[in-house]
């Protein structure tokens, strides 16, 4: 198959930042890239970015603003990343958008993935590294086949539509997430159904809960003109809450309701170093292992399993996952193993709703330690509230779990396909049965 250089089919195009000390050009309506906004996406397009600027930013600067779909490339940092623009928008000098030179030539689809493909292997023969920096020469060495123009729509077809099937996931997930994050701030930070509760019953609102009372007297309401879009708690679930507050040392609770710390609910370890260390999964370590920025390597053997894993030394400080397979968590990681299945849950939001940074002790190095974890308190409400809030989010939990496996299964052949169908290994007709067979 013909290859040709990305220079002879693509213009590099290199970006460009405003003058900092100008508030004029920031904080505007055009979405501005950064090499970490890249390399933070989560699929094929990058649709958000940490900052904006103004027109008059774009203007006074090397900034350009680059149609959808323009593949963009980190020159800088996180060196060789690769998406494509999701809306119109501007970068900075750490990427470079690479514009077609002819479109009855090239794809820019397809250049997405061949691209790709050629940065993955040239990172392969270069254990982990393509480049120190990129450059506009760098275009003229990085090789990619290029097929007839049909052929190319073919492949890019094929592989959009295993990537549109993990975002669709993904976006699927978030909106469980915060589902499963509106209920508990309802019941366990808000406490509507109580407040609810107390209205009804004419029970005294403390001071600081005036605010939200009102808001829930609003509510109700309208419910009584049975709004269909208002939230509505069922009356299995109303009666479990109590109909008034009571003081605490954390302020108003419910009546009833504890003062606890993780401590109580949940035995606090931290993760240890494995003796085995893979940077790719098999059959022989299939094991993940969990660091500072999550899954870092692989392992033969589970350490935990159903746990929340706190990274509290290195990395990302404060990093909470949810993981219910069998898992390694590093020697830099807080193990959080709830007592009972019903706290499962209800412990994950509460320290996700915790400013874990708060707790950090180290002074040249990040750290929280076991004692901090066990030490951070909270309202905890009578047992059977606990054992109905999981029976309720452990339903959209499967759900996400289930998504991720899929997610992982179409990682997995597409991965699989994008070096075979860029060389020429697979064919078309070979690669589109197999995804009917998936798909």
């Amino acid at each position: 198959m013909k290859t040709v250089s990305v220079s002879d089919v693509a213009i590099p195009v290199l970006g460009g930042t405003p003058k900092r000390g100008i508030p004029s050009y920031w904080n505007g309506s055009i979405k501005w890239a950064t090499a970490k906004d890249v390399a933070n996406s989560k699929g094929r397009y990058l649709f958000s970015t940490a900052e904006t600027i103004t027109e008059e930013g774009l203007n006074n600067s090397a900034a350009k603003i680059l149609p959808k779909g323009t593949v963009i490339i980190t020159a800088r940092g996180t060196v060789g990343a690769i998406a494509q623009l999701g809306e119109n928008m501007a970068f900075n000098q750490t990427c470079y958008g690479l514009v077609p030179k002819d479109t009855n030539k090239i794809d820019q689809n397809y250049l997405y993935y061949a691209l790709k493909a050629s940065i993955q292997e040239m990172r392969a023969v270069s254990y982990g590294t393509v480049f120190d920096t990129i450059t506009m020469k760098s275009f003229d060495e990085i090789q990619i086949p290029l097929p007839p123009l049909p052929e190319q729509k073919a492949i890019a077809h094929i592989l959009g539509t295993l990537d549109d099937k993990i975002e669709l996931n993904r976006r699927m997930n978030e909106t469980l997430e915060e589902m499963a994050k509106a209920i508990f701030k309802s019941w366990f930070v808000d406490f509507d159904p109580v407040i609810d509760n107390a209205l009804k019953a004419g029970n005294p609102i403390p001071d600081t809960l005036a605010e939200k009372a009102a808001r829930r007297r609003a509510i109700l309401e309208k419910l009584e003109k049975e709004d269909p879009n208002l939230p509505k708690f069922p009356p299995e679930v109303t009666r479990l809450f109590p109909d008034s507050f009571e003081d605490s040392p954390l302020g108003p609770v419910p009546r009833g309701w504890r003062v606890w710390k993780i401590g109580d609910l949940a035995h606090v370890t931290s993760g240890q170093r494995p003796s085995m260390v893979s940077e790719n999964w098999s059959d022989e370590t299939p094991i993940p292992i969990f660091g500072g920025g999550g899954v870092q390597g692989y392992t033969e053997e589970p350490l935990y399993r159903n746990s929340i894993l706190i990274t509290g030394r290195v990395g990302t400080l404060g990093q909470i996952f949810r993981v219910t397979y069998p898992c390694w968590p590093s020697d830099n990681t807080l193990v959080i193993i709830p007592a009972e299945d019903s706290y499962f849950h209800f412990v994950y939001q509460q320290l996700k709703r915790t400013n874990l940074e708060n707790l950090n002790r180290g002074s040249t190095q990040p750290l929280i330690t076991q004692k901090d974890a066990k030490n951070i308190q909270f309202v905890i409400s009578e047992d059977q509230v606990l054992v109905t809030y999981h029976k309720y989010i452990e339903k959209v939990y499967r759900k996400i779990d289930q998504n991720n496996q899929e997610i992982k299964a179409l990682a997995s052949i597409r991965d699989t396909l994008l070096p075979k169908l860029i060389s020429g290994q697979i064919r078309i007709k070979d690669a589109e049965k197999f995804l009917g067979k998936v798909l």
